[in-house]
């Protein structure tokens, strides 16, 4: 599959989406720990165009970027 960073869809920028399965993948620094009611309404809102939303903690992803793909992995056979 393949993945377009930094895409913009609607008045949104993504981090990576996958338009083969309509998929976006957004990686979450410690700044979102605080925006989580803005960070739902703006999944919703890209859930309303069929899109689905896939959050990774940044931190996950130094940490053990193996186990994040795995996680990617399972949501792109996923529908």
């Amino acid at each position: 599959m393949r993945f377009r960073s930094q895409v913009a869809i609607g008045t949104f920028i993504v981090d990576f989406f996958c338009p083969a399965r309509r998929l976006i993948v957004e990686v979450d620094g410690s700044i979102h720990d605080a925006r989580r009611e803005v960070d739902s309404e703006r999944d919703l809102r890209l859930a309303s165009l069929h899109l689905r939303v896939l959050r990774v903690r940044n931190e996950d992803v130094l940490q053990d970027v193996d186990a994040v793909l795995r996680v990617i992995a399972r949501a792109l056979v996923s529908l």
